[in-house]
């Protein structure tokens, strides 16, 4: 098992990089990164991996590292509809297929891959959202529309959107106002 691609991306929304890579591990697809940003004057450093099996759905999660001196150390399992966080059931997050790390673009992936939208097409999904920087599972309501080869329309309850660039791996390029591949004009 070997890392078949990788990115880096700067952050538009604070001082920070990010770096992520998939690797194939059977049917599972892994992602994993790094991120390293600034939040209330903290350094923050997250290191994480998401594994999901053939269809794309979350299978495992962890998320180490720190926010100043907060150590965070998280481990997510999934199966069937059930999410626990650390060994306690996460209830609110029951029937979802994605996690969706509120701190990195990485995970927009694995809706993008899951559903394989033809242009035009849109699909909502609920996803468990690791927020940031309460680090709690929430639901979050969310919908895709492709709107060209290489661009998504994200949406978010709440009225959030950002039309996403992505490579054909389903990495996001360019996230608007949070994130975009290091030296991209």
């Amino acid at each position: 098992m070997g890392v078949e691609e990788t990115i880096l991306w700067e952050r538009l929304d604070r001082p920070g990089h990010e770096w992520a890579g998939l690797e194939r591990g059977g049917p599972d697809l892994v992602l994993l990164g790094n991120a390293v940003f600034e939040h209330e004057e903290q350094a923050c450093r997250l290191d994480y991996q998401v594994i999901t099996d053939g269809r794309f759905h979350t299978r495992r999660a962890t998320v180490r590292g720190w926010l100043g001196e907060r150590a965070i150390e998280i481990e997510i399992a999934a199966g069937e509809g059930s999410w626990r966080m650390n060994g306690s059931e996460c209830r609110e997050v029951e029937g979802t297929i994605d996690l969706d790390l509120n701190f990195s673009p990485s995970t927009n992936l694995l809706p993008i891959r899951r559903l394989a939208l033809e242009v035009g097409e849109e699909s909502t999904v609920r996803a468990a959202w690791l927020r940031f920087p309460s680090f709690d599972l929430e639901p979050l309501e969310q919908s895709y529309r492709r709107v060209a080869a290489s661009r998504y329309l994200y949406r978010s309850e709440g009225g959030f959107e950002a039309e996403l660039e992505v490579r054909p791996s389903g990495l996001v390029t360019l996230y608007p106002g949070f994130a975009r591949v290091a030296g991209m004009p």
